[in-house]
């Protein structure tokens, strides 16, 4: 089983999410590729965010996502900040370049599940989750959220959409109840992915 693990993250919450979702996929027994999104902001607009800069420093070795990622997994764990109830640009424009893998069927019958963060628990996480689970179903790959199929979920707040994180400031850890949530959506996807799998 192989889980792609595709991460936006300005300031770092996203990434710790990311970083769950690879552990929880390696300890399933998956091989995994963490891959960040290219960020396009200019260079001054980081350096007026200290939390920005910092992050962007600390993950200057996690290699870039390519198509190709999405073309190896047999699971694709996206985890995304939310912007305005969308995902933010960088992760728009990287989903922007599977045009030709969507022409050719390559992404067809992938599994997919989502999760994002926020700084309050309105701030449109459900809408991020299901506007980037649109790209989804076009590409006919099949999304699985974590829905309610476990007590983690309702602990972590309740989305059945995928993992949400309520984080009001940058370098806030995240809770506990968050981890275990990232970590059941993962193994469910990978438990459907291989289901999947052994029928084909």
């Amino acid at each position: 089983m192989r889980v792609a693990v595709i991460f936006y993250s300005a300031t770092g919450t996203n990434y710790r999410l990311a970083q769950a979702a690879a552990r929880a996929a390696e300890a399933a027994g998956a091989e995994v590729r963490l891959r960040k999104v290219a960020e396009l902001a200019p260079p001054e607009a980081i350096e007026q965010n200290p939390a920005w800069k910092r992050h962007v420093e600390a993950t200057r070795d996690v290699p870039e996502a390519r198509p190709d990622d999405l073309v190896w997994a047999d699971v694709i764990v996206f985890s995304t900040p939310t912007r305005f109830g969308n995902v933010p640009s960088q992760l728009k424009q990287f989903l922007d370049t599977t045009g030709p893998l969507w022409a050719k069927g390559a992404l067809v019958d992938k599994v997919v599940t989502a999760m994002t963060s926020a700084q309050n628990p309105h701030g449109g996480q459900e809408a991020t989750l299901l506007s980037l689970y649109t790209t989804a179903y076009h590409w006919g790959a099949i999304v699985v959220p974590p829905g309610y199929t476990d007590p983690a979920v309702f602990a972590a707040g309740g989305n059945p959409y995928g993992t949400s994180a309520t984080v009001p400031e940058p370098d806030t850890p995240l809770p506990e109840a968050v981890v275990r949530a990232a970590e059941h959506q993962v193994r469910r996807a990978i438990d459907i992915a291989r289901r999947l799998n052994a029928g084909r």
